[in-house]
């Protein structure tokens, strides 16, 4: 009987509940089962999950098939009336002991009255207890600090399956993060659904920022801290007296903007306008002059027209952003965009995400030219690749210590590398 396989779809928080799902399977001794972990930020991954569901099934006849994450959570009867699929475990009940216990003892999975295993999200007031050492490569690592979200984008499904937001306490995250460098991991990032929520459900409401200066002050040894994506409307004044005074914290956000026209951002349902975010940006950069920034766009949502698009378009330059995850709007069904009559046409939506797509590979180009002649700190995650402060990508021809950090004047560019 062979180890179970896992495949994850989807974001990198689902990415850490895999590695902690196959600890937890391995201490049941789960044997000869095969986990898909599914995400359902679009209808288009729903049906990914689907295809890859059907052929796993035709790789691994003989074994059972689990489905989980947020697609089973939200949608748990679509993949329960798969034949291929043996049980559906929701998000919470991924991350219990209990779950994979009872899945491996059984003689045989479930009958089919019970094959659905998924609860209330919305009932879950606590994060998962299940912290994982060391999921990432050798030289970082992830630390979920907070799960779940509380706001209600028009656009976005996740809420639903993964729930009110949660935080992990300081304390928790800390002890974490030392045995992390204890273990020799040089950088830590800080991961969650909406991570400037942290602390909100904790006594006396502490605040990011709060976290983030508690880290860097009682784990002296840590050598780079990341945070992952925020939404810049709730970053807290310590978070921002970390950018400018805490050179360990590195100088690269991605930021949830999702759109750069105001009205459209008001549909929306986001909290920040067009002019917040062009000032946050500003601001990081006086504070700290090499900053770079990611961010999240949606080409294509419903009403959009020409002009509210070239908003969107200008704000990539306006925000100086540098590494863009564009997003085709996909109808959620249960969203309430879904419901809004004046749909963009698709071809439109495809020619809309093509050029942000092109607008991002020429603020790519730029910030790579920039960066000849300087030197960079560079974390390496191979022998012949590292990244810079900026999450830049550097090759080297020579092969350099794997997990060091190592300094290296840049020489020049590919179309999306550095070259040391």
């Amino acid at each position: 009987m062979s180890a179970p396989k896992f495949t994850t779809l989807g974001c990198r928080l689902n990415a850490y509940e895999t590695e902690a799902m196959k600890e937890l399977s391995e201490a049941a001794g789960l044997k000869n089962a095969v986990v898909v972990n599914t995400c359902a930020v679009t209808a288009e991954a729903v049906r990914k999950a689907r295809q890859e569901i059907r052929k796993l099934h035709r790789e691994n006849p003989d074994a059972p098939i689990i489905v989980t994450g947020c697609a089973a959570q939200t949608e748990p009867e679509t993949f329960a009336k798969m034949d291929e699929v043996s049980r559906v475990i929701g998000n919470t009940e991924k991350m219990q002991a209990d779950t994979w216990q009872e899945i491996a003892q059984g003689p045989d999975f479930i009958g089919a009255t019970e094959k659905i295993q998924v609860d209330d999200i919305m009932s879950v007031t606590e994060t998962a207890g299940h912290l994982i050492d060391g999921f990432g490569t050798r030289s970082r690592a992830y630390v979920q600090v907070q799960n779940g979200c509380d706001h209600r984008c028009t656009f976005c499904i996740i809420p639903y399956g993964r729930g009110n937001s949660r935080s992990v306490p300081a304390g928790v995250v800390v002890d974490q993060i030392k045995r992390l460098v204890d273990r020799g991991y040089n950088e830590v990032v800080l991961t969650g659904v909406d991570l400037t929520s942290w602390g909100a459900d904790l006594p006396a409401a502490p605040k990011l920022g709060d976290l983030v200066m508690r880290i860097l002050k009682l784990v002296p040894d840590l050598r780079r801290l990341r945070i992952s994506s925020i939404d810049s409307i709730e970053v807290d004044e310590n978070l921002m007296q970390a950018i400018a005074t805490e050179p360990r914290l590195m100088p690269h956000l991605h930021l949830s903007l999702q759109h750069g026209d105001d009205l459209i951002l008001k549909r929306m349902k986001r909290r920040h306008l067009r002019d917040d975010a062009i000032r946050f940006t500003e601001d990081a950069m006086k504070l700290r002059p090499d900053m770079t920034f990611g961010a999240d766009i949606i080409a294509g949502f419903p009403t959009e027209s020409e002009a509210h698009f070239e908003n969107s378009l200008k704000l990539v330059t306006d925000c100086n952003l540098t590494w863009l995850h564009v997003f085709p709007y996909s109808k959620r069904e249960g969203t309430p965009a879904a419901r809004i009559p004046q749909q963009v046409n698709g071809n439109d939506i495809k020619s809309r995400a093509a050029r942000l797509r092109a607008a991002g590979v020429a603020q790519v180009q730029k910030h790579l030219q920039a960066q000849i002649g300087r030197t960079h700190h560079i974390l390496m995650e191979n022998p012949h690749m590292g990244r810079t402060e900026q999450f830049t990508e550097v090759t080297f021809a020579t092969p350099q210590p794997e997990g060091q950090i190592v300094s290296a004047n840049i020489l020049g560019t590919t179309d999306t590398q550095l070259r040391a």
